[in-house]
């Protein structure tokens, strides 16, 4: 069964009740979560009922060496993740037999972030687990937990393999959420070519938090990378530092707290709607002649006196205010991250900038106030996120902030894009062979694999099978197929993508391990000259060496951040599927793509403004995936060269791709980041102009699909988006790209709207 409702609707409670009953009854129950917050979370929940006979333990990367064997022998309700389950518990089997003889339920939770390569991966483990419980004689029945999703019955069929029930029907009590589209302004600066550079979303975003804290207002900044919850939180800090200095040089006289305490203190001076919407939130303020009031984060930031009203000091809870913001995600150790946790349900901290890593179910009742600066990839994401304030039945507001991109810009111009629309299906694809391949190896590694076995695995595992046999890595015989190297099979697969062995992160000076990043993320995160940031402390990067897999760094206050660019290449291996699109023709898939980061930007962390690029020499990195691509023959392409208005057709096609790269993720589930592109006037592969939009994981990952299925909407979305930015010749929020390795050079915005007017002709 699969139970798809809101946020706070009430599905642990859902799931608990026959968990609880099943022990009760003898049974074990295995909870899957996909971080470690939430298995930490739910943990403290359980222990709460004090209930003698639930024998609750986490079993993860936290969980010390000494309380594993008790964990193994004892426990009845195991709270693990899909790493934990892939790389011990499964390969470990034996050591878990009377948990294994005994288990009745497994619940599966937040699994609509099961997706893409990952989810993919998750399904393949959830089979090994199918079949591992078998060995030992139990079927557990399988209770998946989701946010609203489309179609979540399909989905659960993909993710474990077995016919699923749903239940989606939501008639939990909730507040109302005032929802606001906030677009930073653009500035007087220019960047590359020229183009207007507008204030970004990580400046806006650490601003409304700095404020929304001086009200106290408990909230939570989700931001898309590690860097930029420290860049916010460091940011936010600073503001509630001056501001506390300034309100220091001017005390506010006694008397003027003689009559209902202290009021509010203005918030910023071009945001009325937040407080209209939501009573204390910063906003438009008045002062007592009816006049607007200056927000104290951008008074601070202006290095002007903080325009407050009488009695305007803020309540500061016994403490600094700066020391009521804080950067969580991931890399942290876990010790850090309990702290934070805690903190956060107390009330001790204020506001709280972070990635996804609480994006999910974890009990952070009281909050108040949401900030998402940028899209998260997806509507069920940007759901769940704002569903993290007004829990309890509470209202609620969350605002979008968008960044200086065409997805971003889009939607902030388009609302219905979001409003009202069903969220997205879950995208994932077990059967890639790049998945399949390795997880068939540690299956067989666990218990040998059978002729029935074949079958639990997917249509597409004998094929799969015979070729890791001819490769040397399953032997088969009359019995079955059987891993006979000394190797750990689980080791073949990376579940969550990161291309090989963390690279740690280690203070030059002191030693102090600071961090990981994981392999590929280190090539763009922690390259030679990259700011790094960390529990609100910057770093420079003086040394990365992947061969060792370490990156040195020195303290440093640099008033700049570090972009990572680079240049790809792309060969067409095979069209699987093709057909007319207009005057041209669209394809999906198989390329082989090589990528290369070749230097880096440096830009003013408050403004954007580009100071300048520096090269590196970094190894190029090669995969195999899949890719949509569209081409239009030189005929079709006779009016954008014709005399008079001659467009620059690399610019053109250039342009069109990196904003169909930034469109895509409306339309499947994935994040920009998770792409890539490639365009060229003439490809070798196809002789014709072409555009690709490629998989950025082995083997693809569904999104190039998606594309490909919805490629009219994709691209008539595409073409909007250009066309309606207020930009002259393109700018960040329409084509220019922030990792692109050719300077974003050419562009020619005006040459790639009259090219996907040619392409989506009837």
């Amino acid at each position: 069964m699969i139970i798809a409702t809101g946020t706070a609707s009430g599905k642990s409670l859902a799931y608990l009740v026959p968990a609880v009953t099943e022990i009760f009854s003898g049974g074990t129950v295995l909870y899957l979560t996909p971080t470690k917050a939430l298995a930490a979370d739910q943990l403290r929940a359980l222990r709460s009922l004090r209930l003698t006979q639930v024998r609750a333990a986490t079993y993860d990367g936290d969980t010390p060496p000494e309380e594993r064997r008790w964990v193994r022998q004892n426990a009845n309700y195991v709270l693990t993740n899909p790493d934990m389950l892939h790389r011990s518990i499964l390969p470990r089997h034996s050591s878990w037999s009377s948990f294994w003889r005994r288990l009745q339920l497994v619940v599966v939770d937040e699994c609509h972030g099961y997706r893409g390569v990952f989810g993919s991966h998750v399904a393949q483990i959830l089979r090994r687990l199918r079949r591992v419980a078998a060995r030992y004689g139990s079927s557990p029945v399988f209770l998946l937990a989701s946010a609203t999703a489309s179609d979540p019955a399909a989905a659960g069929v993909r993710l474990t393999g077995l016919e699923m029930a749903e239940v989606t029907t939501d008639a939990s009590p909730r507040g109302s959420t005032t929802f606001a589209l906030w677009e930073p302004p653009l500035t007087d600066l220019r960047g590359e070519s020229g183009a207007p550079v507008r204030r970004t979303a990580t400046a806006e975003a650490a601003d409304l938090l700095a404020d929304l804290v001086i009200e106290d207002v408990r909230t939570l900044a989700f931001v898309r990378s590690r860097r930029a919850a420290e860049a916010v939180a460091l940011t936010a800090r600073r503001t509630l530092e001056e501001v506390e200095a300034l309100l220091d040089e001017e005390p506010v006289p006694h008397e003027e707290y003689a009559e209902g305490g202290p009021e509010e203190v203005s918030g910023p001076d071009d945001g009325g709607a937040l407080r209209d919407a939501f009573g204390g939130v910063p906003g438009e303020a008045l002062d007592g002649n009816g006049g607007r009031g200056r927000s104290p984060a951008k008074a601070a930031e202006a290095g002007e006196p903080a325009e407050i009203d009488a009695g305007g000091r803020p309540d500061r809870g016994g403490g600094r205010l700066s020391d009521r913001v804080a950067a969580y995600r991931a890399g942290y150790l876990s010790d850090d991250r309990r702290v934070l946790e805690k903190a956060l349900r107390s009330g001790e901290l204020t506001g709280l900038a972070t990635t996804n890593a609480l994006e999910l179910g974890v009990d952070v009742s009281g909050l108040d106030a949401v900030l998402i600066a940028g899209w998260p990839g997806t509507r069920a994401s940007l759901w769940q996120q704002a569903g993290r304030a007004g829990r309890a039945g509470q209202d609620a507001l969350a605002v979008l902030i968008a960044r200086d991109d065409p997805l971003d810009t889009y939607i902030v111009h388009h609302p219905e894009a979001v409003f009202g629309r069903p969220v997205e299906a879950i995208v994932l694809d077990p059967d890639n062979p790049y998945v399949l391949a390795p997880h068939l190896c540690a299956a067989a590694a666990e218990i040998p694999l059978t002729e029935g076995d074949v079958e639990i695995f997917g249509p597409a595992a004998r094929g799969v099978l015979d070729d890791l046999v001819s490769r040397g890595l399953l032997r088969r015989r009359p019995t079955g197929w059987f891993w006979t190297s000394r190797d750990r099979a689980a080791d073949l697969a990376d579940i969550r993508g990161s291309g090989g062995a963390p690279v740690q992160v280690v203070e030059a000076s002191t030693g102090r391990l600071l961090g990981t990043v994981d392999e590929p993320s280190a090539h763009t995160m922690v390259h030679h000259g990259a700011v790094y940031l960390h529990q609100s402390e910057t770093f420079v990067v003086d040394v990365l060496d992947l061969d060792a897999g370490v990156a040195l760094v020195t303290a440093a206050e640099p008033d700049y951040v570090t972009f990572a660019r680079d240049v790809t290449d792309i060969r067409v291996m095979e069209s699987l599927r093709s057909r007319p699109f207009g005057p041209g023709t669209i394809h999906f898939g198989s390329v082989e793509v090589t990528r290369q980061v070749v230097s880096y930007l440096k830009r003013r962390a408050q403004t954007g403004e580009v100071l300048g690029e520096e090269p590196l020499d970094l190894p190029p990195r090669t995969l195999c995936t899949r890719a949509v691509w569209w081409t239009l023959p030189t005929p079709a392409l006779a009016e954008l060269i014709e005399p008079g208005h001659p467009a620059d057709l690399g610019g053109a096609a250039h342009a069109a791709e990196h904003a169909s790269i930034g469109l895509l993720p409306l339309f499947a589930t994935c994040d920009r980041w998770d792409i890539g592109g490639v365009s060229t006037e003439l490809h070798p592969d196809t002789g014709l102009l072409t555009v690709f939009v490629y998989d950025g994981h082995d083997g693809g990952a569904g999104f190039a699909e998606r594309g490909y299925a919805r490629a009219s909407d994709w691209l008539t979305a595409t073409r909007e988006a250009i066309a309606s930015c207020e930009c002259e010749r393109g700018c960040p929020s329409c084509i220019q790209s922030p990792k692109c390795g050719n300077g974003n050079e050419p562009l020619d915005k005006a040459g790639a709207i009259r090219l996907l007017d040619i392409l989506l002709r009837a």
